[in-house]
């Protein structure tokens, strides 16, 4: 098969420009399937048929996706590559998709291009969207790992109960990307916090996954991004990214995820989690230290695991699922207390839908069928990949926890919305109760890598409310907890599944896209629907604020006492924090009882953390019995 590339880019650029004004969209007169015809340039059109014949149909788009991502063979093992190894075909096959790639930068040059310095001039212009808001400042990565640190400087006392490690998270890309950037494209990075009698040390490692390791080995990033998922300009990078695999420049069958997104403790294995992908193992060592295990095959090739999955505090079982583009678009899981894959129940639903949380009870799992929708057509017309869709029908699915296949679940509609995270879930009597961060809307492209902030930002604030789904009629009530803007719900792990009374949140200002503080709320009270109101008051049963210029992450609760028997709210919540007016980052434990205004211990840390997404706490208890 020949391969045939302009040597100058103008001349490519022309034939690449011809397929983009003839793009035209037709409807077959036996389906409705949108098809589209792009007219290639006959110098250029050698190339083109490495991908496809170039006539794509979304479906054979989710077929031909389908068969590479269930490509098995390999050659050489990702971690095994080495740059001067290359042989002369697999350095054309780098050479010309990298061209390609080169000219698709021009080709978009007005709105895709990142230099060296992208991160460091970041938009002056607030009416103008900032293509790189997630590589600027709280959100900026950080250059390099750091080795284990000790005896670092503690404000206060650090209560004995929290002896262990304090894992956190976040998406720190290694390479400067080449074109656009979203935040959950970043590799997976974890800061460790390790406690002992008092006295704390802190390490930052990268999660060793198949996809750092190879763009370790090209020096560049080559894999293709959420950020890049919008319009001609994702399709031409989508095609880019498949001519990488098919000419062997990537390989994907361990994968492509990037463990960024969630951790989870089961099977004594710390995992590092990612919506799209297997977890990775994390072994902590005596020092605190990170080593990367390698991917957890449950024994399905296709079995992946949500960022969010579920500890039954009782049993020790995991509940999990995961969602994709191609059908079936949601899978159901159930893993035993020693992490073995149980049940894995595909369940229908029309559309692929982001999914990012779910919850369980003691007799039930709840999904959630909502309106942020998955689809290939979005490209087509210019849009992001992932689009809010305010006809799509929001609804909730209860589905018994051991259930074999989808035929006993019940759904449960809603008012249309988005929900990321959800606080917990129990049944009362012959309702199903349901907590959660509740947006009106979720348009993923009102991110700020698109679009400035605007004044309407009430309807994509997430805000608490709850659901009774009740058994005995089939309906559904929505009740608003607080007008608050919060994320990232979290409570004592030991109710989860079960009732309970206390639910901590960040306090989340949306103008700016950053966690100033935390809430505690009692779901025993009735809330008072004050807007933005910050005053202890009704369900608000305390406020934490960071303080001017410092912004917060996740704050995790740990018990006093590792046990159900003490008061629910008897412990400490955990979050780092960083002073963007200084530099300096610090994990900051706060009285979850009292919520004073003084925290109880403040430890500096030698390495800024950036803004991220989930946290876990290890007792040293679970770190002896690693395997």
């Amino acid at each position: 098969m020949s391969l045939l590339v302009s040597s100058h880019p103008r001349s490519l650029y022309h034939h690449c420009w011809a397929g983009r004004k003839s793009l035209k969209t037709c409807r077959s007169r036996s389906s409705t399937t949108l098809s589209i015809h792009a007219q290639i340039g006959t110098s250029a059109r050698p190339l083109f048929d490495l991908i496809s014949d170039i006539e794509v149909v979304p479906a054979n788009v989710a077929s031909l996706y389908k068969r590479i991502l269930s490509r098995r063979s390999r050659k050489t093992p990702s971690h095994e590559l080495q740059k001067d190894s290359f042989g002369a075909s697999k350095a054309l096959a780098i050479w010309v998709c990298d061209s390609l790639e080169k000219t698709l930068l021009w080709v978009f040059a007005d709105h895709s291009t990142v230099d060296d310095d992208a991160h460091d001039h970041p938009s002056d212009d607030n009416n103008k969207p900032n293509p790189h808001f997630y590589l600027d400042g709280y959100y900026a990565p950080v250059d390099q790992e750091t080795n284990p640190t000790s005896d670092l400087p503690v404000s206060g006392s650090i209560p004995e109960c929290l002896n262990g490690e304090i894992v956190r998270i976040v998406p720190n890309p290694r390479f400067n990307p080449i074109a656009n950037y979203q935040w959950f494209d970043g590799d997976g990075f974890l800061h460790g916090l390790k406690i002992k009698d008092g006295k704390a040390s802190y390490v930052a490692r990268f999660v060793q996954t198949s996809r750092l390791q190879q763009e370790e080995v090209y020096g560049a990033a080559k894999f293709f991004k959420i950020g890049d998922m919008h319009g001609m300009k994702g399709i031409c990078f989508g095609l880019v990214f498949l001519l990488r695999i098919m000419l062997g420049v990537l390989d994907i069958s361990n994968g492509f995820g990037t463990a960024n997104t969630g951790l989870v403790y089961h099977n004594n294995k710390l995992l590092a989690l990612y919506e799209a992908d297997k977890p990775y193992a994390i072994k902590v060592l005596e020092d605190g230290d990170f080593k990367t295990m390698g991917r957890v095959n449950y024994g399905s090739p296709t079995d992946y695991l949500t960022a969010h999955p579920k500890i039954d505090p009782v049993t020790g079982e995991m509940f999990g699922f995961y969602y994709q583009i191609v059908s079936p678009y949601l899978t159901y899981q159930v893993f035993s207390k020693e992490g073995v894959l149980m049940e894995s129940v595909p369940i229908t639903v029309r559309d692929s839908v982001v999914m990012h949380d779910f919850a369980i009870t003691e007799n039930y799992a709840i999904v959630m069928d909502l309106s942020l929708v998955i689809k290939f057509k979005n490209l087509i017309h210019g849009e992001h990949l992932i689009k809010f869709d305010p006809n799509k029908e929001s609804r909730l699915g209860l589905l018994p926890r051991y259930a074999k296949d989808d035929s006993q679940i019940r759904w449960f509609t809603i008012p249309t919305c988005m929900i990321f995270h959800n606080a917990n879930a129990w049944e009362e009597g012959d309702e199903v109760v349901l907590v959660s961060c509740r947006m009106q809307r979720r348009n993923f492209t009102m991110w700020k890598e698109y679009f400035p902030p605007t004044n309407d930002m009430d309807l994509e604030s997430p805000q608490l409310y709850e659901f009774r789904l009740k058994l005995d009629t089939g309906q559904v009530t929505q009740k608003h907890l607080s007008t608050l803007a919060i994320e990232v719900p979290r409570i004592n792990e030991y109710y989860i599944g079960r009732k309970q009374q206390y639910t901590y949140a960040c306090l989340y200002d949306d103008m700016i896209d950053k966690f100033i503080g935390v809430v505690k709320y009692d779901l025993s009270l009735e809330p008072h629907l004050h807007t933005r109101d910050l005053r202890v008051g009704g369900n608000i049963k305390g406020v934490f604020l960071h303080g001017k210029g410092r912004w917060g992450s996740e704050a995790i609760f740990v018990p006093r006492i590792a046990s159900k028997e003490i008061l629910e709210d008897d412990g400490y919540l955990i979050c780092f924090v960083h002073d963007e007016r200084i530099g300096n980052s610090e994990v900051v434990i706060i009285d979850a009882k009292t919520m004073a205004s003084k925290p109880v211990a403040v430890i500096s840390l030698p390495s800024k953390v950036p803004s991220g997404f989930h946290s876990t706490f290890l007792s040293q208890e679970q770190l002896d019995i690693q395997s």
